[in-house]
């Protein structure tokens, strides 16, 4: 789902709200997830999951084409784990008629 389609979902959702206030709940929401990773925070969604951020120290790694070793300089990923709620929402069986 891109950032376009939850909008549109979220104003069909919630037809008394204006779009253009649906935006800019969603981009303030983005951003503040954003600034406290950025910080070195973590953002927890009760029943979705939680975002992180873990350090990644500097390696050695070949370059496939030409084999030359090439150092790669420390630096930080994202990591997310999913909740328990959403798990077991994605993993439930399919309910056949």
């Amino acid at each position: 789902m891109k950032k376009s389609e939850l909008i549109l979902r979220l104003s069909n959702k919630h037809p008394h709200l204006y779009q253009r206030d649906i935006e800019t709940l969603v981009d303030t929401i983005f951003d503040t997830m954003s600034e406290t990773l950025i910080e070195g925070g973590r953002v927890e969604l009760r029943g979705f999951g939680s975002f992180s951020i873990r350090k990644r120290g500097a390696r050695k790694a070949r370059n496939p084409k030409s084999g030359q070793e090439v150092h790669i300089g420390e630096r930080h990923a994202i990591y997310f784990r999913v909740g328990k709620e959403l798990k077991l929402r994605v993993n439930k069986p399919p309910i056949f008629n």
